[in-house]
């Protein structure tokens, strides 16, 4: 679970923001073990989801995530904007995901 805001947009609606604390990202490279890879092949050829994958990618996005933050929470941060994923293959069967984004200090919330 991250304790800090996350948000695709370029703020966090509702809220200000009082500092930008610059680029922050977390990667983390994986790759699939040799016998759940063949049968990901098969299950390619035959058709359906390949769940060792859709399961691979999941937790590789969360520790992608969890690195990110963990960057900015080292820098002062509260949240973070502007998050991105992106992905690349690095060799057959070994992807990298990396997250990133815009680290920030918030302003504290107005009293209503």
């Amino acid at each position: 679970m991250h304790s800090a805001i996350l948000s695709t947009l370029g703020d966090v609606p509702g809220r200000e923001v009082e500092r930008v604390l610059g680029l922050v990202r977390g990667n983390a490279v994986r790759s699939l073990h040799i016998g759940r890879d063949l049968w990901a092949f098969v299950r390619k050829v035959t058709g359906g989801e390949l769940e060792d994958y859709t399961k691979l990618l999941a937790e590789v996005r969360e520790q992608a995530l969890d690195r990110m933050v963990a960057e900015a929470q080292a820098r002062g941060a509260d949240a973070i904007i502007g998050v991105r994923f992106q992905t690349c293959e690095i060799s057959s069967g070994v992807a990298e995901l990396l997250a990133y984004g815009t680290a920030v200090r918030l302003k504290p919330p107005a009293e209503a």
